[in-house]
């Protein structure tokens, strides 16, 4: 395999606190030989375990990366054993430019693993994450929110796995975070995932999804910094007592969680976030923005829980996910 385009300015295995960047040389117009400059933080204390916490996956969801700065501009290597990295963005040029994917070649990072070394920037990316990082940590935990075009209640996530154990370990990583809610998450479409990345090589791992509507709010800011303390406190890399309310455990069984629109259309959503909804009443509603007197097509809800996730905009086009329902356990 030919070697990563990517170096990192820190050394990964030096105790104390480091901030600096992966450097990954990018000629453009601009600069012929210009570098995009991955912001990146290590905060180590001898022998322990290590810690990867990553946001700005899509770069138009804020929790990860606020929290992240937050801990990184905090966080001190005396109160620690073992190492935390942090990454606040890992798709850097498209949380600069606010989009879900990268504004250099379009790439999903969530979508790009295992990468290239010799690929687009995107893959670039995922390549040094996957050979170069992953292989460092114990858990990793990324932090994703819904972005411009979903919206969800606060829930902490993690799957479903093969092995047993491993899944017992995100389980309980999941519970320690202590969002709102905590999700045993059926994904939609897992191909080339960071979560799977992770997971095949049997590391503890805990997804996010906080909010959304591109924005960020306080209170989903705040359950971000907490539960990455708390998964600090969780798997002993620093002393003290995990915070935070009971979760609500949910589950998502089976695809019936999900309800797709399959007209474009002006949506009118029948439940708000965190109701309750019951299998067959109507969900959502998509009104034709083409002419009068067409009703509305009435999309129902095919199992009982509650209102997980929604499409954020007012406007969706056919094969948009509409809603989301998780299964109360």
């Amino acid at each position: 395999m030919r070697k990563s385009p990517i170096s990192a300015t820190i050394d990964f295995e030096q105790d104390g606190e480091q901030h600096g960047f992966l450097r990954l040389p990018h000629s453009h117009d601009g600069s012929a030989w210009g570098s995009i400059m991955i912001p990146v933080a290590c905060i180590k204390n001898g022998d322990g375990p290590s810690a990867l916490f990553t946001g700005g996956n899509h770069g138009d969801e804020y929790e990860g990366p606020l929290a992240i700065l937050d801990l990184a501009s905090n966080l001190k290597a005396a109160d620690i054993r073992g190492r935390v990295i942090m990454v606040p963005g890992m798709n850097y040029p498209a949380l600069r430019a606010g989009t879900r994917t990268s504004p250099i070649d379009r790439g999903n990072l969530n979508r790009s693993f295992p990468g290239r070394p010799d690929g687009t920037v995107t893959e670039k990316i995922a390549d040094y994450f996957q050979r170069h990082l992953l292989p460092l940590a114990d858990l990793v935990v990324d932090i994703h929110s819904g972005g411009k075009t979903l919206d969800f209640v606060p829930f902490a996530a993690a799957h479903v796995l093969p092995d047993k154990q491993q899944q017992g370990r995100c389980m309980a990583a999941m519970e320690a975070f202590s969002a709102p809610y905590s999700m045993t998450l059926l994904e939609i479409d897992a191909v080339g995932m960071y979560d799977t990345a992770a997971e095949e090589m049997g590391k503890t791992f805990v997804s996010t999804e906080l909010g959304g509507g591109g924005t960020a709010r306080a209170a989903t800011v705040a359950i971000a910094k907490r539960g990455l303390r708390n998964l600090l406190i969780h798997s002993g890399i620093l002393e003290g007592e995990m915070q935070g309310a009971e979760t609500v455990k949910l589950d998502m069984p089976d695809g019936e969680c999900y309800v797709t629109s399959e007209v474009s259309g002006l949506l009118e959503m029948a439940a708000d976030l965190g109701e309750v909804v019951t299998k067959g009443e109507t969900i959502a509603r998509v009104h034709s923005l083409d002419r009068t007197g067409l009703g509305a097509i009435e999309l129902p809800a095919a199992c009982s829980g509650i209102l997980a996730g929604r499409h954020f905009p007012g406007v969706v086009s056919s094969g948009d996910t509409v809603a989301v329902i998780g299964v109360p356990v």
